[in-house]
């Protein structure tokens, strides 16, 4: 088989298992008129009609079903065998494609980055940021990150960070002449900060619990943020109440630039795990991934 023909199968299988030339331009990493022209080059030389192509939605035909159903296993069969010549050499290469939320990108990552690129200079990390809940598989990622409640059962697990604790935080400037809240009830009293993880997505209820009763608040308010590091910039300048993860702001905190209110309301919750599928062969450079992030992890 040429070298253009395998291309055009890889973009072939891309396409088909994505239902879209923009994801799968992602997963390749080309661009989809690339894509586009290579898949035409296909149906060309086949003399058929592969996939059914509409303004909104990308459907493989009868022949290219049956071409996927074939070529789709071989094509991880030889993905699997390259990786497996990883075991080989002396140090892993490749790309790894990262999918994270914004707190595990900060405290869990970003402390990483310069040890792994030292140690593995031939793997190339790419780390996407996003704080809705992303389908690793249908957008190209090799791994993800989030709290381990939220991680599906069929994924292959490794944790990568300490038990989390969230706080609940203010400015003294907005504390100055304000009851401070002895239970989360009273927060409905108060300008608090809210946050939505996505678009389309409810804004999230703050969860709390103490002595074995569990509560979830609806909050409220006439700001909504869906970035943390806004969401700390908002209540550094006095504008509310807010909820972040507590190693985030424990420096803010112990210079006295925010103050902490319903410290015994937030008990720890099950900190990041990264997860990946475990249908094919983990490469070797999320491994070596997986290894850096666990230096140093003491889980009590």
């Amino acid at each position: 088989m040429r070298a253009n023909e395998f291309a055009e199968l890889a973009a072939f299988v891309a396409i088909a298992e994505e239902r879209s030339f923009r994801r799968a331009a992602t997963r390749l990493n080309l661009r989809p008129s690339t894509l586009s022209h290579t898949l035409r080059a296909l149906e060309e030389r086949l003399g058929v009609r592969l996939l059914h192509r509409t303004t909104r939605t990308v459907a493989p035909t009868e022949a290219g079903a049956a071409l996927l159903a074939q070529t789709a296993p071989a094509l991880r069969s030889l993905g699997t065998a390259v990786e497996g010549v990883n075991a080989f050499r002396s140090t892993p290469q490749g790309t790894i494609r990262l999918n994270a939320p914004e707190t595990a990108a900060a405290i869990v990552i970003g402390p990483k980055l310069a040890s792994f690129g030292a140690r593995y200079p031939d793997v190339t990390l790419e780390v996407s940021v996003d704080n809705g809940f992303v389908d690793i598989v249908r957008d190209g990622f090799d791994a993800g990150i989030r709290l381990g409640e939220s991680v599906e059962r069929d994924m292959m697990t490794a944790r990568v960070s300490q038990d989390l604790r969230a706080a609940v935080v203010a400015a003294p400037a907005y504390w100055h002449g304000r009851p401070r809240p002895e239970h989360p009830r009273d927060l409905g009293d108060h300008r608090c900060i809210g946050r939505r993880y996505g678009v389309g997505r409810d804004l999230h209820r703050w969860q709390f619990a103490r002595d074995g009763h569990q509560l979830r608040v609806a909050i409220e308010g006439a700001l909504v943020l869906d970035r943390e590091d806004l969401m700390l910039r908002a209540a550094l300048d006095g504008a509310g109440v807010a909820m972040l993860e507590e190693e985030t702001v424990a420096t803010e905190i112990a210079a006295g630039r925010l103050m902490r209110v319903l410290d015994d309301w937030c008990p720890p919750i099950t900190g990041f795990f990264l997860y990946y599928p475990g249908a094919k062969a983990v490469p070797a450079g999320l491994t070596a991934l997986i290894g850096i992030l666990q230096d140093d992890l003491i889980v009590g």
